[in-house]
């Protein structure tokens, strides 16, 4: 760690230089554990750790986690994102679900994680395979987005966007709208857009009877498109075959909606717009694989089109859901690949999916919406009650985009399993606190009831705070 610091490569030969140690006296039951509170930093490491293993020809199992991955959907976000990311993979072989909720909570969770792949064997077997690759162009130890023209407001620099699809109740009433994070107020006639606001709706081929803010584009089926009178603030979706013979095209986005067979079929038509983005999907059950591939794809033939990553899910239930999706986006983004997603259920409603989507770009640090939040489980050692002081900070903070706070139990493991965090909420001793501003102590022995408003003046201090 002194060679290489707090980075994947640091965590790998730290962990390699103990098993070395190990081996020279004879000691081989080691089962290894990379774990970080961020997902990307997590994937990374365990990446290397295995490309290392090989090199030296050790072959160590490996146990899977998210350290400190909150509690709530988030925390069940966070560890599908990267332990899911893993067994897509086909890496791991014990895995635990860090939460900051009684212990009894987190079993089930990766219970359901790993239930996927006994069940998904079968179904591979049946299915047309996903084309090999021989030169594969994504390092899968850095984090590099894929480099994409920019199409009005998607790829390029821009975050990666989110669409909604339109629920019936919509058409009729901007109250609706709520669901996607836009509130209208008659008396002002005037929009409220939250951080969680959809950027696109899929509205199909009925129209809404309704002005909507700016910020949110309606797509049509191209045949109902093309029917418009007024155009400028809507765009097509088209099918392979629309595409390839359609006369008239938009002059700003052109939503293309394939299969990856497809892709591989219409990738030197489709570079040759530049105002086409792709709505990719699969057939495949193993999905973030053969979306992957069909990434690799267009990155080797040099097609620089921004590719929306759609996914539909059928048969589950919202837990499920949040865990199979977080682990199918959460995949892709870690790798830097996809420039939205869409996310559809019939089995679910659209504000959870709107909030899940949101959620699994925050967790993959992809688009920040909210404040992140890094708490530890309950242990012997913890100096405070974890559940409700997490609530109680959440209480004060939630409202700080982009912030990163640790409320961690102890000294122990805490400034080390936080390194991520912007500040500390550090249990010193029974009944005091400590502060970080990263890395680093500011201030010693607070007595826990006075630790938040001491938090909080530090973040005034620092010009982070904000009212809300």
């Amino acid at each position: 760690m002194n060679r290489y610091g707090d980075t994947p490569l640091g965590m790998v030969e730290s962990a390699l230089e103990f098993v070395r140690i190990c081996e020279d006296h004879g000691f081989y039951n080691i089962v290894l554990s990379m774990k970080a509170s961020n997902p990307k930093v997590m994937v990374q490491a365990y990446r290397l750790l295995v490309n290392k293993m090989i090199e030296e020809n050790m072959n160590y199992p490996l146990h899977l986690g998210v350290t400190e991955a909150g509690d709530g959907e988030d925390g069940r976000i966070k560890s599908s994102a990267g332990i899911g990311t893993l067994l897509e993979d086909g890496l791991g072989d014990t895995i635990r679900v860090s939460l900051t909720e009684e212990p009894e909570f987190e079993l089930p969770v990766c219970k359901r994680l790993v239930r996927r792949y006994s069940l998904r064997s079968d179904e591979v077997k049946q299915e047309k395979p996903i084309p090999e690759i021989t030169d594969y162009p994504v390092d899968p130890f850095t984090y590099n987005r894929r480099l994409t023209l920019e199409v009005d407001k998607i790829g390029g620099g821009h975050v990666p966007v989110v669409f909604a699809t339109a629920e019936k109740d919509m058409l009729s009433s901007p109250e609706y709208l709520r669901k996607i994070g836009y509130k209208y107020s008659a008396e002002l006639d005037k929009w409220e857009i939250s951080d969680y606001a959809a950027d696109f709706i899929y509205l199909g081929s009925s129209d809404i009877n309704y002005a909507l803010p700016g910020t949110l584009g309606k797509v049509f089926d191209y045949s109902y498109w093309i029917t418009l009178n007024d155009k400028s603030d809507s765009f097509p979706l088209f099918t392979a075959q629309q595409y390839i013979t359609a006369e008239r095209k938009s002059f700003r986005i052109n939503f293309l909606e394939i299969t990856t067979d497809e892709l591989y079929q219409l990738a030197d038509e489709i570079s040759r717009d530049r105002f086409c983005v792709i709505i990719l999907k699969t057939n495949r059950s193993h999905a973030m694989a053969d979306i992957r591939r069909a990434l690799v794809e267009l990155i080797n033939r040099d097609v620089p089109v921004p590719v929306i990553i759609k996914r539909t899910y059928s048969k589950l239930d919202v837990e499920d859901l949040m865990l199979y999706s977080a682990t199918d986006f959460g995949g892709l983004l870690t790798d830097g690949l996809g420039d939205g997603i869409w996310l559809e259920s019939d089995e679910v409603s659209t504000d959870r999916l709107n909030q899940i989507s949101f959620g699994i770009l925050q967790a993959t640090r992809t688009r920040i919406s909210k404040t992140e939040y890094i708490s530890c489980p309950s242990c012997g050692r913890t100096q405070f009650d974890l559940q409700k002081t997490t609530a109680m900070i959440k209480e004060k903070t939630s409202h700080l985009k982009g912030v990163k706070i640790a409320i961690m139990g102890c000294i122990v493991n805490g400034p080390g399993e936080m390194a991520d965090a912007d500040y500390g909420f550090v249990g010193s001793g029974p009944g005091w606190v400590s502060l970080y501003r990263g890395k680093e102590v500011i201030k010693r022995g607070i007595p826990y009831n006075d630790a938040l408003d001491e938090l909080i003046s530090l973040m005034k201090d620092d010009g982070v705070w904000q009212e809300q």
